[in-house]
Formats: structure tokens, sequence, C-alpha cells
């Protein structure tokens, strides 16, 4: 993120008008977005931002996008009281009503689904089909939120007290602030709004400093929504901006629920600040996922699963599979065809459809890869692939890297090659003899968002699935460590957070719960038998 001087804003404009790629102008202009002006990143019911200018930047080509006006102090205040104004409006429409609100999102969605999906790719730097892909799981979690609003149901508890029974009934919470990451500009606070707004809340979004377009055009279209449906504008607030807007979002009272996506670093600096005030927090943290093959295996899955789950999105989703551990008997042959895979591999311009490739998010990801690979060099690591920066690339100010397969020597979980989380498309493979072996590798690292284990015999599954498998929030079977569907709740344990989002019954997390006895007889008569009269 680079800090523009407002005195130079004539300078911009005329930079911007042209330098602008056609390949940018036009995915741009598909969405109505302005590409010879500053752009307001502030949004509680009006446009607006008196805060710093900061620039999104293409991190295929390394040209500047736009430059956005983030939120000031004031613009962060006046948006939360507006959200507080919005959510007391909100909270007694009807669920179904709130359905009704999120159908309309949705078309909405799904008119400009290809041109978001270009513009997730043009800023974030995920190829095309992923981008289009995010943009359908946010159009998926709100047909989910249409169904959810007519089940958000409680329950009927029997009480032990005649004439009485017991309630368990779910109500609006008040204000969720969304602080989501660049890696997944659409798709996180998809999850986040559907449910929030399906149970009666206001929405207030910072995205990623680095993808400040994504979250203004996403707001757009949902603003003409809640226009169109005389609902405040600031039931899905946006402020733009980096870690100042984000610290009054964590720190408010006025903020019921902190749904924090980003760095276990990071992300325990915000669950201690929203305990302290009392607050409920969503945390989705580090991943540092594991992939397990047994000899039993079908490698033809097996190979190619391992492939996405390692080199997709560049190695910056938070479900990457980092670390692969391979049964002796079938490692040879599996690092084999792996390495045919990465052979084949070639970067490309993300928007072209044939690219499977496409570049890391910022020159800063750039050199955590190289400092990555240097420690493996340095521990004496066997590198069976990659490990450098590609010679020739699509375009010279893209932040391309060469996906990289290492062997440690060394499978201490506690070394940090091993246990912390790099974010890139870094896989390190272990040699491994028994399922419990690979098991106690697996559970061994602060991290437990996603793992995978690859095999046809039904007694593994059990294991892995059971008591003393792993202990991740997303455990699979034959099936990869990325690619999570909305049905499902979304998360992990340990240091990744146990927050959950999306399906399931995340839902439960965006409401707060009373327990309601009510009396319809014509006695009060005490639990547990107590007796407590004067007579």
């Amino acid at each position: 993120m680079i800090i523009a001087k407002r005195a130079a804003r004539a300078t911009t404009h005329l930079r911007l008008k042209r330098g602008l790629s056609s390949r940018a102008s036009g995915i741009l202009s598909a969405l109505n977005i302005p590409t010879n002006q500053e752009i307001s990143g502030v949004y509680d019911g009006q446009w607006k931002g008196s805060g710093e200018v900061v620039e999104s930047v293409c991190p295929t080509t390394g040209e500047i996008l736009a430059r956005i006006n983030t939120a000031s102090p004031a613009d962060v205040s006046g948006a939360l009281t507006k959200s507080r104004e919005a959510y007391l409006q909100f909270r007694d429409v009807p669920a179904p009503r709130r359905g009704e609100i999120l159908r309309q999102i949705r078309e909405g969605l799904a008119i400009k689904r290809e041109e978001l999906g270009a513009l997730v790719t043009l800023e974030m730097g995920k190829i095309r089909t992923e981008g289009v892909g995010e943009v359908q799981e946010f159009i998926d979690i709100c047909d989910y939120a249409v169904g959810l609003s007519r089940m958000m149901n409680g329950r009927v508890v029997a009480s032990e007290r005649p004439g009485h029974t017991i309630l368990e009934v779910p109500n609006p919470l008040g204000v969720v602030a969304v602080l989501s990451a660049f890696n997944f500009p659409v798709a996180v606070y998809g999850w986040n709004l559907a449910l929030s707004l399906a149970a009666g809340n206001a929405t207030i979004w910072k995205p990623s400093p680095t993808t400040p377009l994504t979250s203004i055009a996403v707001t757009s279209i949902v603003a003409k929504v809640l226009e169109k449906n005389n609902l405040p504008g600031a039931l899905a607030g946006l402020v733009t901006g980096g870690q100042p807007v984000g610290e009054v979002l964590v720190g408010s009272k006025e903020v019921e629920l902190v749904s924090f996506t980003g760095s276990e670093r990071v992300g325990r600096i915000v669950g201690q600040a929203v305990v302290s005030r009392f607050g409920k927090s969503i945390l989705e943290l580090g991943g540092n996922n594991a992939s397990i093959v047994m000899p039993d295996a079908d490698l033809s899955l097996a190979v190619p699963g391992v492939f996405f789950g390692a080199v997709g999105t560049a190695g910056q989703r938070c479900t990457s599979t980092r670390r692969l551990f391979l049964h002796r008997d079938i490692a040879d042959e599996f690092l084999e065809r792996l390495q045919k895979l990465y052979g084949a591999l070639k970067p490309g311009d993300p928007l072209e459809t044939d690219t499977l490739l496409g570049p890391m998010h910022t020159p800063a990801a750039v050199n955590l890869y190289k400092s990555t690979i240097d420690y493996l060099r340095s521990i004496d690591a066997d590198i069976l692939f990659g490990g450098k920066e590609y010679d020739v690339t699509p375009y010279d100010g893209g932040n391309f890297v060469q996906p990289t397969i290492a062997v440690p020597k060394s499978v201490d979980m506690s070394d940090r090659i091993w246990s912390t989380e790099t974010f890139a498309p870094i896989l390190n493979v272990a040699i491994f003899d028994e399922l419990e072996e690979a098991i106690r590798w697996n559970n061994a690292v602060p991290q437990g968002l996603s793992s995978s284990l690859w095999t046809r015999d039904l007694r593994n599954v059990g294991k892995w699935t059971g008591p003393s498998g792993s202990d991740a929030g997303i455990v699979n079977v034959n099936a990869g460590t990325s690619g999570a569907e909305i049905g499902a709740s979304f998360g992990g344990n340990k240091s990744t957070g146990w927050g959950r989002e999306s399906g399931g019954d995340a839902w439960k997390q965006y409401v707060r719960w009373s327990a309601c006895t009510i009396n319809f007889s014509n006695e009060a008569p005490l639990a547990q038998g107590v007796n407590f009269n004067v007579d």
C-alpha cells in the first residue's frame, strides 16, 4: 500500500487517465468504477472518504489501478453511528423479508458475476476461474441465507414444572464488523454479510488495504438493493483503510461481533482486544494444512488433488496444502507424478482462461517466499522443484515465483519450516511408515484449519475422522485441503482461532440467545423442588 499526497491530485488524475492499460480499464468500466479520478472508499449510505489516499496495484503487471480515498477517524465514527441506527431499524423487519433482500442481492451479484470475477483476478491476482468461483460462493451463500431466513429456529425445552415451558429464542445481535483478507476479497465478506443480514444485523466491512476496488464494487451492488427497498445503506457499510481503521472497529463497544480473517499474530491482538470489552469474535487465522497419502490411495485422484491444494491461488489460500506426508511405499511414484505436473505449469496472465498460475499478491509476499527458500537451503533440504523466481514472466512488473517442492531432512514438527504457515506455493514433504505417525505430525503444529487423507481403506477413514484422528476443523477424505463448499461451517481449531463461518450452525454466532421460561399456569412453583413459602 502506497500513500499518495493530496497535493499531487491533479497529476494523479492525469497519470491515471493516460497510464491505465486497456486490460484494466475495460474491467473497471464494466463495473462503473472511474478510471480518471480518485474513488471514494467509505460508504454509510453516502459515498465519501476523507482519510489517506491509497493505491490499488495490479499484482500481475505492477500498474496502479486506482487511487482510493480511505476512511478518516471521523468517517469511521460516523459510519459506526449510522450502522447502529440502521440496526435499530432493521432488527424488527421479519426474517423472511430479510431473506427477500438477500435474494435481490444474490440477483445483483449474479448479473455481474463475470465482471466481479475479473476484478478479483485483476486486483488480487488469482486466476480467472477462481475469481469467478469466489463470486459464485457469495451467490451461493445468499441462496443459503434466503432459506435460512425462514429456518432460524429456536427450541422448545421441556420444563420440570407443571404449566411451564422453556423457549430458547434467537434475536438480532447488533452491529457486525467484518475485517477480511486479500486472498478472498469477496467470499469471506459474503459469508458474513449473508448470515448477518438474515439474522437482522447491520454489517460494517473493512477489507484488506490492498483490495479496495473489489470491496467498492461489491458494496455498490448491495447498496443499490438496499436503496431500492428503502433501507439504510449503513446496513452494509464500508470503511477502507489500514490498521488504524481496523483498530477503531475492533475496539468499539458499538460493535457486538468482530469477524476477523488474517494472520495468527494479528488475530491474537484482535481476540484480546474484543474479549477485553466482552465482545464476540470469529477468528479465521493461519492454516498449515497437511495431506496424507496412504499406499492404497488412488493416485489418479491424490496427485492432482495435492497439486491444486499446493499451487492453486499461487499457494495463497488459508486452506492451501503446505505439508505432504507420503507413505514410503508410494512416495517415489507420487513425487515423480507430482513433479511432472509442476513442470508443465507456466506463469501467465490470470485473466487468460488457460492460465493456472498467477502472481503472488505483493512484492512483500515474494520476499517471504525468497526468505523461506533461503531457510530451506540453510537446513540442507532437498529442493525437488522450483525454489526461485521465473526467468521469463508474462509481465515484467508481476510478482511471479516458481511453486516449490522441498524435502527437509528433519521431520521435527517444532522446526519453523513445519510449524509456521508460509503464505506461498511451497510444499514440504515427509515420508512415513504408519498412519498413526502421520496423524501425529498432522496434529503437532499450532494451527488446525484443514487436512486430508487419501485412502480406500474404511478402517483408515474411521481412524482419521474419529477422536484419535485429525484435530483440524476440516477433515477430508479423498478430497484436497482446499475447495470448501458453503453448506458446511468453515473454520479451524487451535491457533486457527476456533471461528466458524458460512453454513452449518455458523449462523448461531450472529444472534443473541435468550432462554425464556413461560408460566401459563395458576401456580408459581420453583425449580428443583425448592420451597420458599412464607406461610
